[in-house]
């Protein structure tokens, strides 16, 4: 069991569960109004220490500003949700107590929950009459970071598609041209070197291009998928709650911050 004396130190220590794995930290105490020991703790869970938990400090100890308990930590992230702002109403703490299989009985508690509320809350201030004369004053702090979450994938995919390319080739080809021309001394010879009259036949071979297609694979680019980092600006909003204290003077109100 922690010493009572040693409420103060509490406050903002780190609360760990039996394999050693961090649960939060400790934001109030609240003490049993009967003999004064430490009963529970207020634990900061969630991202950024957004919630709170209630953790029973019976078997919990106290060394080095950690809190050792016997909670595993998901058991006391999924503990009830109780706001930890002044008693418990009796409900409440039979909640709890049901949750963490304590036994709980309300007489042995009080039977004056009027009474009781005002004792436990004056014990509740870790700063009230279980240290001294001093009251502390608190206020929640906003912590704002970042987590990697996966948004989405990527991938390159690669098909075939067929589409129709039209080129013009120029192509060639050969034709019959008559041709006459007169007998000159120049060609005499060649024209009166056969027969007077007789009967022949010339051939010639008439050849044309005709269009040959082939196709060939060849690489054209290589794709590949690249990350970069992109940078926004983000705002963020949330209320954060914070103690005020006032000084009462022959009834003249004085609000200190």
């Amino acid at each position: 069991m922690i010493d009572s004396n040693a409420t103060g130190s509490l406050i903002g220590a780190t609360v760990l569960d039996p394999n050693g794995d961090k649960i939060g930290k400790v934001g109030q105490i609240y003490v049993d109004p009967q003999d004064g020991h430490l009963e529970w703790a207020s634990v900061s869970t969630g991202l950024f220490g957004t919630s709170e938990s209630f953790v029973p400090l019976e078997d919990a100890t106290f060394a080095g500003e950690q809190v050792h308990v016997s909670y595993d930590k998901d058991f006391v992230k999924d503990a009830p949700r109780i706001e930890p702002e002044g008693a418990f109403s009796p409900e409440e703490e039979q909640q709890l107590y049901t949750y963490y299989s304590r036994d709980y009985s309300p007489a042995a508690q009080s039977n004056d929950t009027e009474s009781r509320t005002t004792d436990a809350t004056v014990g509740h201030d870790t700063s009230g009459p279980n240290t001294d004369s001093a009251m502390t004053r608190s206020e929640e702090q906003l912590h704002v970071g970042t987590e990697q979450v996966q948004t989405g994938r990527a991938r390159l995919r690669k098909y075939v598609v067929t589409e129709e390319q039209n080129v013009t080739v120029p192509v060639t080809h050969e034709e019959v041209r008559l041709e006459r021309e007169p007998i000159t001394d120049a060609n005499a010879a060649d024209a009166l070197s056969g027969p007077d009259i007789s009967e022949e036949e010339h051939e010639v071979v008439l050849t044309e291009e005709r269009v040959v297609v082939e196709k060939e694979t060849v690489p054209v680019e290589r794709v590949k998928l690249d990350k970069e980092r992109v940078t926004e600006q983000q705002k963020v909003s949330e209320n954060v709650r914070k103690e005020e204290i006032e000084l009462d003077t022959d009834g003249r109100d004085t609000t200190t911050r």
